[in-house]
């Protein structure tokens, strides 16, 4: 499987958005339409492409090695109450939003913050290369 890399396959998704944004107002918007799709689509788009790698889906460089195809081990653990914690990383929750959520169930802690330490969603927080927006 090829290795790919965020930073740039996050750039050809904004320059497919500036061609689509000017394609609509028939002229080239320029770098502002860059600068719109990392407003609006990063920090998303980092955290699919990161799920992607933790799920064994598509190998990311920016994710490391280790942790490549991490869930399908960690389901051999902890398979429904890590299907719950996914189901609510992928709505976009963070950490402390499954924390809470788990605290208000009456979900034992520690597997829960075990496997949010192990996941760590937050490796999904890129910032966009200065060069790129």
């Amino acid at each position: 499987m090829a290795c790919l890399s965020v930073y740039q396959e996050g750039l050809r998704e904004a320059e497919r958005h500036k061609w689509i944004e000017s394609e609509k107002r028939g002229w080239d918007v320029g770098s502002v339409a860059l600068g719109q799709w990392y407003d609006r689509y990063w920090p998303h788009y980092c955290r699919g492409k990161c799920l992607e790698h933790l799920t064994g889906r598509q190998h990311w460089t920016e994710f490391g090695d280790d942790d490549f195809g991490l869930i399908p081990r960690l389901l051999v653990e902890n398979d429904l109450l890590l299907d719950r914690i996914l189901d609510r990383v992928l709505r976009g929750y963070e950490n402390l939003d499954v924390i809470c959520w788990s605290l208000e169930w009456g979900l034992p802690i520690d597997p829960v913050m075990s496997i949010l330490h192990q996941l760590n969603i937050n490796r999904a927080r890129l910032e966009p290369a200065p060069a790129r927006i």
